[in-house]
């Protein structure tokens, strides 16, 4: 080691970059970056391994899965294309947004200036970038009635909580209270994918749309599978319905966790807004969840659902955190149920 260089502890480290010290080992995991070592075998990260780091962190902001990221810092000029095209799909719908509201500002002003008052709602309607979306219900069992409330609904919407903790029930309440909503169970493989296969024959440019989404997922590395063009039928569907998705990494390996989650996280502003059950920390890594993502927590001691804020040591983020599992210990346990005997 270069003894006039600053080398810094894992936690250190973590902090200076806004990371946990959970992302670095993943990092490292995945061969992203090789921290140094002290003579008692401590990790220790230079100016070099910051360097890296922070370049690893400002992609990841972009959505980008680890996976991607791999490949992108390992010189794959295709997978850069394919994500900096996706980066100009998203500006470019965002253009549109601010020439909207542009417009719909010149309007007010041109009314003013003829002594004419707009109304409240034009003048909300003209300052936000897209339609506020908010939610409320009695909740169901177990939670005994108690008043949900969303306000200002995010593009991407995480439902997390451990076993029996009611996430279902939630989840299948907000399809039913939610405008033009609707709930995709884990029925959606029952029969080998043969029903969504059937649906996207029947409708040609929906398959095109299907087939389109699963090329790109697979360039990300995903694996193709009929759970993932099961999941990608209803999301590449033509209309303006908001789905929720029960547990989105269903039937998906880590590689296609990580491809669905980038893919979904480079939607446009002008995407439907999306829920989903998860309790993969594939699709739910903590260090990457955007501005436009929330979590709702549902407790398991059936306290009522709360938004969970991605930072350590805010209320709920260690109850998330202990929801979530790796791809490899999820598909270990699934269809496993904890049991106590009397």
């Amino acid at each position: 080691m270069n003894a006039a260089a600053r080398f810094l502890s894992p936690s250190e480290a973590a902090r200076r970059l806004g990371i946990s010290t959970k992302a670095l080992r993943l990092y490292e995991e995945r061969g992203l970056i090789v921290p140094h070592r002290s003579p008692a075998g401590w990790r220790a990260y230079g100016p070099a391994e910051m360097a890296r780091c922070a370049e690893i962190v400002e992609l990841r902001a972009l959505g980008l899965g680890i996976s991607e990221v791999a490949r992108i810092l390992g010189g794959d000029a295709a997978s850069l294309g394919r994500v900096l095209a996706a980066h100009e799909t998203a500006l470019e719908a965002r253009i549109r947004q601010c020439g909207d509201s542009i417009a719909r500002v010149r309007r007010l002003r041109t009314e003013l200036d003829g002594d004419k008052m707009p109304a409240t709602r034009d003048i909300i309607g003209a300052v936000r970038t897209r339609p506020t979306i908010s939610v409320a219900f009695d909740l169901p069992w177990p939670w005994g009635g108690e008043r949900f409330e969303l306000r200002d609904v995010k593009l991407l919407n995480h439902i997390v909580g451990p076993l029996g903790s009611g996430k279902t029930r939630l989840a299948q309440r907000l399809a039913e209270t939610l405008p033009d909503a609707a709930f995709v169970g884990l029925d959606r493989t029952a029969d080998g994918g043969a029903a969504v296969r059937g649906r996207l024959d029947a409708d040609p440019l929906h398959k095109a749309r299907v087939a389109a989404s699963r090329a790109a997922l697979l360039a990300g590395g995903a694996v193709d599978s009929p759970a993932l063009t099961a999941l990608l039928a209803p999301l590449e569907a033509d209309d303006d319905t908001i789905l929720v998705i029960d547990m989105l990494e269903h039937g998906l390996d880590a590689a296609s966790q990580e491809a669905v989650i980038a893919h979904l996280r480079r939607r446009g502003p002008e995407a439907r807004p999306l829920f989903f059950l998860t309790r993969s920390s594939a699709i739910l890594d903590l260090d990457a969840v955007g501005d436009d993502e929330a979590i709702i927590l549902c407790p398991a001691n059936h306290s009522l659902p709360i938004s969970v804020t991605p930072v350590p040591g805010t209320p709920g983020y260690e109850a998330v955190a202990t929801c979530l599992a790796s791809p490899e210990v999820r598909a270990r346990t699934e269809g496993m149920i904890a049991w106590r005997p009397a």
